[in-house]
């Protein structure tokens, strides 16, 4: 089983949406009882809220379900998780500062060829959640291949 947590600041946009993507092409490849996908924040600001209604709307219009409340990084994530994969370049820094295993930890657009160290621009602030939405799923079908290119068969 390998276990990914998708982080971003208040897990009500970006990373509920990674969640959810990875877990729809996770499902699609036949994968998705060999892989556990999750997503948190490094803010308490929305714990037990919904995604933002623009996640929402964006995986919808998709046909992508998304069942999440927000919640915050915990303690033990930092350890159980195989994967920690940050929006952002501020969030990869407190994943780190936190005390996660630095070799866990990466950003989601490193999966995408030529982007890597990008940030997954906050919809929050911005409200282009389609954008944010096309460069999520990018980075969720990239770190999908890296992980089956690391599977043994």
């Amino acid at each position: 089983m390998v276990r990914v947590l998708f982080v971003c600041l208040g897990n009500i946009c970006r990373s509920p949406m990674a969640e959810a993507i990875f877990a729809h092409h996770a499902a699609a490849a036949g994968l998705g009882a060999e892989l556990t996908q999750d997503s948190a924040g490094t803010s308490s600001w929305h714990v037990g809220e919904e995604p933002h209604p623009g996640t929402r709307k964006a995986l919808k219009q998709r046909g992508i379900a998304c069942s999440h409340l927000g919640r915050a990084v915990a303690p033990d994530d930092l350890t159980t998780q195989d994967y920690l994969v940050a929006m952002d370049a501020a969030n990869k820094a407190e994943l780190l500062r936190m005390g996660a295993d630095a070799a866990r930890v990466s950003m989601l657009m490193d999966y995408v060829p030529g982007m890597a160290g990008e940030d997954v621009p906050d919809p929050y602030y911005t409200g282009d959640f389609e954008h944010v939405y096309t460069l999520v799923d990018a980075g969720c079908r990239g770190l999908l291949a890296h992980i089956r290119a690391g599977r043994t068969t």
